[in-house]
């Protein structure tokens, strides 16, 4: 076994293990830190930058999910600095896609909503883009409106590296990047789709939903798909 380490967050001593992430030995000290791309039991790809930290003796913000603990360590979550990139990037987030929270089926049930108000998001000061994008219904329970998608990619994780299915990716890059089925084609026309839900569960907002959702009145249950994550990886 590795030997432990302390490190500093926020002025208070933490003891940390060689190999975690910054973000996994905050959540031990229950230190709190906004994410939205991260979920626990996928491996962590840094996309959404909201994790961002300060380490002393580094000239710039790193993302807490895909950097490392290291010995000595001096890291700050909260300062004025961060407090405004963060909220800089929320604000580019809601300004990138069709993120109109009083018609979405999400609506007081969206990670993305809740993280704007705990980042005292009141307006946005980047000129919307407001592209035209598609909502895929040709699923027999599902419907993935790319309107409301931030590519946060937690559904591809959760395909591929849980479920084992496969079955989604990122197509294109910047403005156009979108998430796919397969080879670009209908949701419901995938044949390595297993129509298991845990995309659905695991998205942040209402780009995937089942196709009864009312507005509004969306229910998600990320929780059990992170307990399913857990009891796998207890398994000897």
């Amino acid at each position: 076994m590795n030997a432990s380490f302390t490190i500093t967050i926020d002025n208070q001593s933490v003891e940390a293990t060689p190999g975690e992430s910054l973000l996994e030995v905050c959540r031990k000290a229950n230190i709190p830190l906004p994410v939205m791309c991260d979920f626990k039991g996928l491996s962590p790809v840094g996309a959404c930058r909201l994790c961002l930290v300060e380490i002393e003796g580094v000239p710039k913000l790193l993302p807490a999910c895909t950097t490392l603990v290291a010995p000595n360590q001096a890291v700050h979550t909260q300062s004025d600095k961060l407090r405004k990139y963060r909220r800089m990037i929320i604000e580019l987030i809601f300004s990138e896609r069709n993120h109109i929270c009083a018609i979405c089926v999400a609506n007081n049930n969206c990670e993305l909503q809740k993280m704007a108000y705990e980042l005292g998001m009141d307006h946005v000061r980047f000129p919307y883009l407001t592209p035209v994008c598609e909502v895929d219904a040709s699923h027999e329970k599902y419907v993935m409106d790319h309107n409301r998608c931030i590519l946060c990619t937690r559904c591809v994780r959760v395909c591929s590296e849980i479920e084992g299915a496969m079955t989604r990716d990122v197509m294109g890059r910047g403005f156009d990047a979108r998430i796919i089925t397969e080879f670009k084609q209908p949701w419901g026309d995938s044949t390595g789709c297993t129509s298991c839900g845990k995309c659905v569960q695991v998205c942040p907002t209402g780009a995937l939903t089942p196709n009864d959702a009312a507005q509004g009145r969306l229910k998600k249950n990320p929780e059990l798909v992170a307990l399913l994550i857990e009891k796998r990886e207890a398994k000897p």
